[in-house]
């Protein structure tokens, strides 16, 4: 019989410990001091007050519970002395069916492992779909994590340890993340589109226009159409738009979406997840046969990395009038101009019927995207849902120093004119000005000497900046500082610069209305409410400029990587915001669909 709320929220203390044993392995204190946090709203509440007894707990006591936990195919596996849950999760995974190969690999590694940080490697196998990890998955997780800082490492071994709790509780409680899998298993099955090359490496890579790019597209208007869209197409940049009618026609509408394509060698989820869930979302509103005071909109928006083309946001800027003309005539690597591409994928090519796709924000009560945060923050506060503040405003350039290339041997060290050394020199003013100010970061990403050599001093060095702050003010502040910077390190070094602006992008702070939205329906779940800004930029970044924004980070797992294959998150965090999306539809229906 499953476990209920109620029952745990009357329970004595002890009766609370014995419920929840096993949840976490051996450390009956976490569920006595999490005993404290009662009445708990839900299930995910329950999650969040037992891992902070772990976040606020002491390091040996943090330690102690790693180290409670069995070795992955370890001695206590094969004397049958691991606990009941520890043995069905390995064996989901077939680590009790290894070869003799594998057993051997997975020995060493956890000789390794222990010999280099002094507990055991600890690896949620049941894995972010909660199905199990292959073996091939384990080894390959074991064999990195190998290599990590140790503080980094044990902060890790903690976070797959809520991970084994969150999945055990989902048993006890017999919760199965529905809309999670459901989205889960879209973003994997989108996935097998790639393009040639990436595809036989099994990896994941969807320009614009391309092949792989029209067959997501393809199946995307397949699935909107099974979900109960009332319309389905796609439009003159690419875009797939799918709207679920209002309760009567004159309805306004709720715009919601992200991007399809995706960076070279990427991850499933990055901008994909937002345009999954609404669709989620409309399936259950359809099969209710329930509609809203109030149209939704989703955009699968067809372009917003720039991989094919030195252009970005091709998708939302002609949602907001501000496609520019000359992106058609720019050219991939192979010389093939947009126009051209847009015609072989059977789109007219023309700004007449770009411009035609500009949205009128008086038919609009604003827009929302969903996105996996792209970052470390959330994973490191133990939350699935944060609510974003501001898209970062961003500067870039790529600039030179022009020194004197000299004999590396001969020239006195206070006689040179070593362009790298003062690139170096900025380098580390950006890192310690942009820490200097809360939000705000900023990055040289490439260096290049020209036609360096071992033994020759630098008399040339090429470099990028990227600069961000949440705010324009803070923007400008750091870009005047690193700029000043520069000019005082080549007046002192005897250098001379040049520094070419290759993009401007202004803050997108959310709206505070949306924002508040999205912050009950966080809170509605039962997550903490927490605030983050975005570095990254967002497609919310052009539609801010035309009508009221506001976004939703999923929490990523592995550090919060993204724009990589380890780029990850999980059923369970998929389907939290999956129920806050829903939640913020509620409230806004509630309200009337008054912006």
């Amino acid at each position: 019989m499953s476990l209920n709320l109620n029952t745990l929220n009357a329970a004595s203390v002890e009766d609370f410990v014995a419920l929840l044993d096993g949840v976490y392995e051996h450390s009956p204190w976490i569920a006595r001091r999490a005993a404290s946090a009662r009445p708990l709203l839900n299930l995910t509440a329950l999650k969040q007050a037992l891992a902070q007894v772990v976040r606020e707990a002491s390091e040996a006591e943090q330690l102690g519970l790693i180290r409670a936990h069995p070795e992955l195919a370890g001695k206590a596996m094969l004397a049958r002395s691991l606990t009941a849950e520890s043995t069905g999760e390995q064996s989901r995974a077939g680590l009790s069916d290894c070869s003799p190969e594998e057993f051997a690999r997975i020995q060493q590694l956890n000789a390794d492992y222990n010999a280099r940080f002094g507990w055991p490697f600890i690896l949620a196998v049941r894995g972010p779909r909660g199905l199990g990890l292959s073996r091939a998955e384990i080894i390959a997780t074991f064999a990195r994590r190998l290599a990590q800082p140790a503080d980094v490492e044990r902060a890790e071994c903690l976070r797959q340890i809520h991970r084994i709790a969150e999945i055990r509780l989902n048993d006890k409680f017999g919760v199965e993340p529905i809309l999670g899998n459901r989205i889960w298993d879209w973003a994997q099955a989108l996935a097998q589109h790639s393009e040639p090359g990436f595809c036989e490496a099994g990896q994941l890579t969807v320009t614009y226009l391309t092949e792989a790019h029209q067959a997501v597209a393809a199946q995307l208007q397949t699935w909107m159409r099974e979900c109960g869209f009332d319309e389905v197409g796609i439009d003159a940049v690419g875009n797939v738009v799918g709207t679920y009618h209002g309760a009567r026609a004159e309805a306004p509408r709720l715009l919601t979406g992200s991007h399809y394509d995706t960076v070279r060698h990427a991850g499933p989820h990055d901008g994909r997840l937002g345009v999954l869930l609404p669709m989620a979302c409309v399936r259950e509103l359809h099969a209710a046969a329930r509609r809203l005071p109030f149209a939704i909109e989703v955009v699968a928006f067809s372009e917003e990395e720039g991989q094919r083309y030195p252009a970005t946001f091709l998708g939302s800027s002609a949602l907001t009038g501000q496609f520019d003309p000359a992106w058609l005539e720019l050219q991939d690597r192979e010389g093939i101009p947009m126009r051209a591409a847009m015609q072989a994928a059977g789109l007219p090519g023309t700004m007449e019927a770009i411009t035609a796709l500009a949205r009128d924000p008086a038919r609009y009560l604003g827009f929302v995207e969903v996105h996996i945060e792209q970052g470390p923050v959330l994973h490191g506060q133990d939350l699935a849902l944060g609510v974003v503040t501001s898209i970062n405003g961003s500067r870039r350039y790529l600039g030179k120093v022009i020194g004197q290339a000299a004999h590396a041997g001969t020239t006195p060290m206070g006689q040179r004119r070593d362009a790298a050394a003062a690139v170096a020199e900025l380098l580390l003013f950006v890192e310690q000005c942009a820490a200097a100010s809360a939000g705000t970061v900023g990055t040289v990403g490439q260096l290049q000497v020209p036609a360096g050599s071992i033994n020759v001093i630098p008399g040339r060095c090429q470099f990028s900046l990227d600069l961000r702050a949440p705010s324009d003010a803070a923007r400008d502040a750091l870009d005047a500082e690193v700029r000043e910077a520069l000019i005082r390190i080549c007046e002192r070094r005897g250098l001379s610069w040049t520094l070419q602006p290759t993009l401007a992008a202004n803050a997108a702070p959310s709206d505070p209305s949306w924002q508040a939205r999205w912050e009950r329906a966080v809170a509605a779940t039962g997550c903490r409410v927490f605030q983050l800004p975005s570095g990254a930029g967002h497609d919310a970044m052009r539609l801010h400029e035309r009508m009221p924004q506001a976004m939703l980070f999923v929490r990523g797992q592995n550090e919060g990587i993204s724009h990589n294959p380890l780029e990850s998150t999980n059923n369970d965090d998929i389907e939290l915001a999956a129920q806050a999306f829903t939640h913020l539809l509620d409230h806004l229906a509630a309200e009337g669909h008054t912006p």
